[in-house]
């Protein structure tokens, strides 16, 4: 069997290396700090075998002794790795396939031989490390080994990455302790969660790529699984949505992992909202307060994003960029460009960092337990499929409510709509592996084609709003860009009715069909 590893990383400033390295937070060590060199290599195929099976294999220099580490792909949340490990002591440098003797580690390595293997990257690190045993506010049994670590990765092209971070490994007791320590040194010097292993870090620096946007992952839900179970599940999916965007996000300008950040973060508010019954209220309101704040500083970078994109392209392109929309263009550009720093000003800050800790300890300690006995309670061990209907139900029941008399809806009332089935839509994906795949593909089509019909009239009403912001912001060109945003309003204005007979028809279609978790097949 594979040992377990447990370990949070915290990324630094190089200039603060000193500051962790004596912090206060570590005052309960029980020794004082030993410094090593760790040499390691990584070794893959030619192709990238090991890499595309989820594994690392690494021969490390400990001092006199080398060290073969096999490890598995990790699973993260908040930043929190949980990977299963082999260690074995080897001959050399070179990795010796045949010290494993582990069925389980054999099955991960599948058919790759040692003739297959090459050096990929190499690591240079210093290594200040420590124990830490019964940290303050932790039970005795609690062991944390703090490493601090700086030096480099190191491709064969001569290719340097810089490593400077904190590394918390759990030697004993819960994981929440990673997370309390973790807290604690965000009051040192800032901090950010470091969600790459250097392995991953490795790869991506010989490979030359850059962190792109990603959607979210498949969610796998089963019969079997309680609903607490099914809650772990589908948060550490949201917020493992969210983490893998930040670098995309951070990366200039670019709308794709802006907007993947903050699709995850409406997944996760979605999902506390969807599970609030279940948990006190003061997380609750914690929570879903942050995650609103962070979407909302990540909001307006994306409305020019659509803005931009979807309303001024159309009409530029149809009116040859006549001066009007030159000038629109220009003027909304710049405020996009202060909406970005905006962006990136809130996903570098502490409140960010502290948020992350602060969700992943939540998650690993399962903090929603904290709560008095009651029936509600109670559900969360229950089988999900007890709760996943009533969820589902509850939230159809609300979109459907806001959609009565449709047609004569005001815009503020399809803007709640629309938010209302945006909320059933994650709601059915986070369940839809309980159910048959085919009645919820064709649900998520006709609900999804009518969230865009009703997103289009919302992108109008916000364009309205951001003519609102842009003449507070900028008087440069005042009367030609106002003269192009009337243009654009008035151009989307006529789509928006012509749109209107085929949108009260898909409702229509949408409110009388059955619900695919009504269905005799589905129960």
């Amino acid at each position: 069997m594979a040992n377990q590893e447990i370990e949070l990383k915290l990324r630094i400033d190089p200039e603060h290396l000193a500051r962790f390295r004596n912090a206060s937070a570590f005052a309960d060590s029980t020794k004082r700090a030993t410094t090593q060199s760790l040499e390691s290599i990584y070794y893959d195929t030619e192709d990238f075998v090991l890499r595309q099976r989820g594994v690392t294999l690494r021969v490390r220099k400990k001092g006199k002794s080398f060290i073969q580490t096999l490890k598995i792909a990790n699973e993260h949340a908040g930043g929190v790795f949980s990977r299963g490990e082999w260690e074995c002591e080897v001959a050399g440098a070179l990795p010796d396939l045949s010290a494993i003797d582990d069925a389980e580690a054999l099955e991960h390595l599948g058919v790759v031989s040692a003739d297959d293997l090459k050096p990929i990257f190499a690591s240079h690190i210093k290594r200040s490390v420590r124990l830490l045993n019964g940290a303050d506010g932790q039970p005795g049994d609690t062991a944390i080994e703090v490493a601090v670590d700086q030096g480099e990765i190191r491709a064969s092209d001569g290719t340097v990455l810089p490593i400077a971070e904190v590394e918390l490994e759990l030697k004993s007791g819960a994981p929440q302790a990673l997370f309390d320590l973790a807290l604690k040194l965000t009051e040192v010097a800032p901090v950010r969660v470091e969600t790459r292993t250097k392995a991953e870090r490795g790869y991506a620096l010989v490979a030359g790529e850059a962190q792109s946007a990603v959607k979210a992952r498949k969610l796998e839900l089963t019969p079997e699984h309680t609903a607490e179970q099914a809650l772990a599940s589908i948060m550490r999916n949201c917020l493992s949505h969210a983490v893998l965007n930040e670098a995309a996000a951070l990366k200039g300008e670019d709308a794709e992992g802006i907007h993947q950040m903050r699709v995850a973060l409406r997944r996760l508010r979605s999902a506390l909202g969807l599970f609030r019954d279940l948990m006190p209220a003061d997380q609750y309101d914690f929570l879903s307060g942050e995650v609103k704040w962070l979407a909302g500083e990540l909001g307006h970078a994306r409305n020019w994003d659509v803005f931009l994109a979807d309303l001024l392209a159309p009409v530029e392109e149809a009116l040859g960029g006549d001066e009007p929309t030159k000038a629109l263009h220009c003027t909304a550009l710049a405020s996009r460009t202060r909406a970005y720093e905006q962006a990136h000003a809130a996903i570098l800050s502490p409140r960010y960092t502290v948020l992350l800790l602060r969700l992943g300890g939540w998650l690993e300690s399962r903090s929603w337990r904290q709560q008095p006995l009651s029936e509600e309670a109670a559900r969360l061990f229950a089988p999900v499929r007890e709760l996943s209907d009533g969820l589902l139900a509850k939230r159809h029941r609300k979109a459907r409510k806001r959609g009565a008399g449709f047609a004569d809806l005001a815009p503020a009332e399809r803007h709640q709509l629309r938010i209302a089935l945006k909320k059933l839509r994650y709601a059915a994906e986070f369940f839809r592996s309980l159910y048959g795949d085919k009645e919820v593909a064709r649900y998520l089509k006709r609900l999804s084609a009518l969230q865009d019909d009703l997103g289009h009239l919302n992108d109008v009403a916000t364009a309205e709003m951001l003519m609102g912001r842009l003449a507070g912001e900028s008087a440069e060109g005042e009367g030609l860009w106002r003269i192009g945003g009337g243009m654009v309003i008035g151009w989307h204005a006529r789509g928006v009715t012509q749109l209107e007979p085929c949108l009260v028809r898909d409702w229509h279609k949408f409110a009388k069909a059955t619900p695919f978790w009504s269905k005799p097949s589905n129960r």
